[in-house]
């Protein structure tokens, strides 16, 4: 028999590791299971000259086409947007981008300010220290005053803004629109350890570097200093219940597919929006007939996944290319609700350098702009390579029940484990939000001297923020977990990833979701005497 834990956390990635660390100071006994395992900086795509060839490989963005031993297949057929994720000791934070802005504070009034949704139980005051906090042990690099934002005091300073972010900035100022250089996850400094980014370019797929601050390299080392155990390669099946209806522990197989179970006085679930609802409703049992904490119905439902819209053109000059950071600067212009548009909520624009060579190939043929034939290495070497400006619309996906995960009743995982169905549909909103929103960046483009326009609507290579599916509240009947992130059905079982969000803003989420796990921790530190009652 396996000695009970205090504390045992599911999921190693960005939230994970951010409440395994601030639990950490209790001195209870805490483990972590990640069905993943450390990734060797060694082994990241950019210390080789095959890196785009692994994106489309052993480190794509879908884990359907990646397949690696630590990933369970998504049914994602009946969704336009499709699954990203990454399995691993630091989770999807090894390929993210480290693009790193906030919630807005009318981001949880959604209700109060335009009708729709509902409210947060929480508001952006509650979780600004979280976030204070959660920069200082990520790193944040900058720049203060930025209007478009609630005031911030990022570390270190902004990322450089390249040829392209130049252009980009000049076309925004002739057309009197908001920009502002990123908060990104990127240090610019020696910044704890870490040393700064050297503008290589084709990280996001793994920074070997250490610039970037996956959860891998800043929480979990001093998580793991501080007591806590992380146990990699163990795949968790279900959550066990005993009959009082109270969390007693997981079943989880090992690295060599032995079935386990690791009892525990306290569970949390950091498995995103489509891995925590997975498990939920892969733990149904006599007294949760329809799946754990799911007395509500919504485990699953409410599924937001920020469409991502896109236009791109082609300087006339050579610019950066793949060159440094994705991602430089942003635009909170079109953020807020302006009835005059046609639709509730807004959007950021990101503003994008360009690709690698075998991307920026294998786009432009597709694209129709690439010929096969004599001219084909001289038109990508005058009109294409290094020319693509591209800017992403990254607009705010409304919460509407029937987007959901469910249990899919055929495919299955490694070790036999349901995977998850997903059924997502755009909303009118949405689409007009994307329309909004590519029109307003091919005016940009053209601004900044780009030619042969092209647009997507939406991407669909693009989900990775997987919000929603458990979502927080204070009324059981409309809520999985309470305003501090406990269950209302299992008073021992907590969730802390992107799916209890009430509402999804129009910014990356991780920033939010790692000071939410924060504020989650210290909630549960706060009430250690009373916090089953």
């Amino acid at each position: 028999m396996t000695d009970p834990v205090d504390v045992l956390i599911i999921g190693a990635g960005a939230s994970g590791a951010a409440v395994a660390w601030s639990l950490a100071d209790t001195r209870m006994r805490i483990l972590c299971l990640e069905q993943g395992d450390w990734i060797r900086p060694t082994d990241y795509p950019s210390n080789g000259r095959d890196w785009e060839a692994r994106q489309f490989g052993d480190f794509a963005t879908s884990p359907n086409r990646r397949a690696r031993p630590a990933d369970y297949p998504v049914n994602d057929a009946n969704s336009p947007i499709k699954v990203l994720n990454f399995n691993a000791v630091g989770g999807s934070t090894i390929l993210y981008t480290g693009h790193f802005p906030r919630l807005h504070p009318s981001d949880f009034k959604v209700r109060t300010l335009d009708g729709v949704a509902d409210d947060w139980p929480i508001d952006y005051a509650t979780l600004e220290p979280y976030f204070a906090g959660n920069d200082r042990m990520v790193g944040v690099s900058g720049l203060t005053g930025d209007p478009g934002f609630p005031p911030r005091h990022p570390q270190m300073p902004p990322l450089p803004l390249g040829r392209s972010g130049t252009a980009f900035a000049g076309a925004m100022n002739r057309l009197g629109w908001h920009w502002w250089p990123s908060d990104t996850a990127l240090a610019t400094t020696d910044y704890e350890g870490r040393a700064p980014c050297i503008n290589l370019g084709h990280c996001t797929h793994g920074c070997a570097q250490g610039a970037k601050a996956s959860a891998d390299i800043t929480y979990w080392p001093a998580a793991l200093r501080a007591g806590v155990e992380l146990r990699p390669n163990c795949r968790v099946r279900e959550i066990a219940t005993d009959a009082a209806g109270m969390a007693t522990g997981a079943v989880y197989y090992d690295a060599e597919g032995t079935e386990c179970f690791q009892p525990a006085h306290i569970v949390v679930l950091a498995c995103n929006g489509v891995g925590t609802p997975r498990i939920l409703l892969n733990s149904a049992s006599g007294r949760f007939p329809d799946g754990l904490a799911n007395s509500s119905g919504l485990v699953g439902r409410n599924l937001m996944f920020h469409p991502f819209a896109q236009a791109y053109g082609f300087a006339a000059e050579e610019l950066d290319g793949y060159r440094g950071s994705p991602l430089s600067l942003w635009s909170k212009e079109f953020y807020e609700t302006d009835p005059a548009r046609g639709f509730l909520r807004g959007y950021t624009l990101q503003f994008l350098r360009g690709s690698g060579v075998v991307s920026e190939a294998v786009a432009s043929t597709e694209e129709g702009r690439l010929p096969w034939g004599e001219d084909h290495h001289r038109i990508f070497r005058e009109r294409l390579f290094n020319r693509r400006l591209r800017i992403a619309a990254v607009c705010e996906d409304l919460p509407e029940e029937h987007n959901r995960v469910t249990l899919d009743p055929v495919l299955k995982d490694a070790h036999g484990i349901p995977a998850p169905r997903i059924d997502y549909a755009l909303s009118g909103n949405s689409i007009r939000m994307m329309e909004h929103g590519v029109a307003r960046a091919a005016e940009i483009l053209r601004e900044a001297g780009a030619t042969d326009i092209g647009t997507l609507t939406p991407t669909p290579n693009s989900g990775w923020h997987l919000l929603g599916t458990a979502r927080m509240g204070t009324d059981p009947e409309r809520s999985v977990v309470n305003e501090w992130g406990r269950s209302h059905d299992v008073r021992n079982l907590f969730i802390v990833d992107g799916s209890i969000f009430v509402t999804s803003g129009g910014v990356n989420p991780t920033s939010t979701i790692q000071a939410l796990a924060l504020y989650v921790a210290d909630q549960m530190k706060q009430r250690l005497a009373t916090l089953f009652d």
